[in-house]
């Protein structure tokens, strides 16, 4: 029933115009802000851990515009999925740092589009395949029937799509050997063993060594990319942003922390697009868990 639901609100919203679809986005938002639920509590205690400097009027402005934000993603999905190709691309109104990514790529060794939850991140990855030929890793989705359509969605521009697991990750090797793109979500929290601690806005935070490693393996070039959000529905403006080049340390240590900062850099010029409703401290050091409860809310 919830992937029947999920389907029609996707295809009703796609028959809107972007403004429209981001003004009902404002709306779902504006009304988790308000009132108590699930993503308004993980946003707030993220947004409080992060920016311990805001006083409490400033940190309940940031939750409310990153949960109208929120919405506007919900919203957005049925155009990027489902609109036609060239109508879809359209949205894309300016792109910077791409001529930054053309010269990483003539040098034949590929290049990774470490996006992480920032802004439209769905349109990341359909611009990418469309103009390049890229390997994307993928999680399925907790609603199983979801799937096929996900799937279909973001490949429909031209993106490889494989697993989270050994052989995907042999996939990564062998576009970034044929000197293609590869798409990696930077700041999703990785399979225990499959990450280090290291700082992000100041918190440990649990961080693949996925990346790292194909840097060290292969000298392919990272790029933090992320589709800023326009206001009024106008559109994205996409950005391209070349990572510092300890990403590809040998101590683990240090390229973990420089991906986290590059991460960090990204959200910074953009706070209120950032997805804080995701866990991103879940995991915590001794293997502890934090569960992000009513508790864990600020006092003041």
């Amino acid at each position: 029933m919830r992937a029947r639901i999920a389907r029609l609100v996707l295809r009703i919203s796609a028959l809107l115009p972007l403004p429209v679809a981001h003004l009902i986005g404002t709306m779902t938002g504006w009304l988790m802000a308000v009132f108590p639920n699930r993503q308004r509590l993980i946003s707030t205690i993220n947004v409080q851990r992060c920016f311990p400097e805001l006083d409490d009027h400033a940190r309940r402005q940031r939750v409310r515009r990153s949960l109208i934000e929120t919405g506007k993603t919900a919203l957005e999905v049925g155009a990027l999925w489902l609109w036609r190709k060239p109508r879809m691309l359209a949205l894309v109104k300016q792109v910077s740092g791409e001529d930054a990514l053309k010269a990483a790529l003539a040098e034949g060794r590929g290049a990774i589009i470490a996006a992480p939850h920032l802004g439209a991140w769905e349109m990341v990855g359909l611009y990418c395949s469309a103009h390049y030929p890229m390997t994307s890793l993928y999680r399925p989705p907790r609603m199983a029937e979801l799937d096929k359509m996900i799937r279909e969605s973001r490949e429909r521009a031209g993106a490889t799509l494989v697993p989270t697991d050994a052989s995907g990750v042999r996939a990564l090797y062998k576009a970034l050997g044929n000197g293609e793109l590869i798409g990696i979500l930077p700041d999703q929290i990785p399979n225990t063993g499959n990450g280090l601690f290291a700082p992000f806005f100041g918190n440990d935070a649990y961080t693949m060594v996925l990346l790292p490693r194909l840097v060290q393996k292969t000298g392919a070039a990272v790029f933090f990319t992320y589709a800023e959000r326009l206001p009024r529905g106008r559109g994205f403006h996409l950005h391209f942003v070349k990572a510092d080049a300890e990403i590809g340390d040998p101590d683990p240590l240090k390229a973990v922390a420089a991906l986290n900062r590059g991460v960090e850099q990204c959200v910074r010029s953009l706070p209120e697009q950032y997805q804080w409703s995701y866990r991103r401290f879940y995991m915590r050091p001794g293997g502890q868990l934090f569960h992000y409860n009513k508790s864990d809310l600020p006092t003041t």
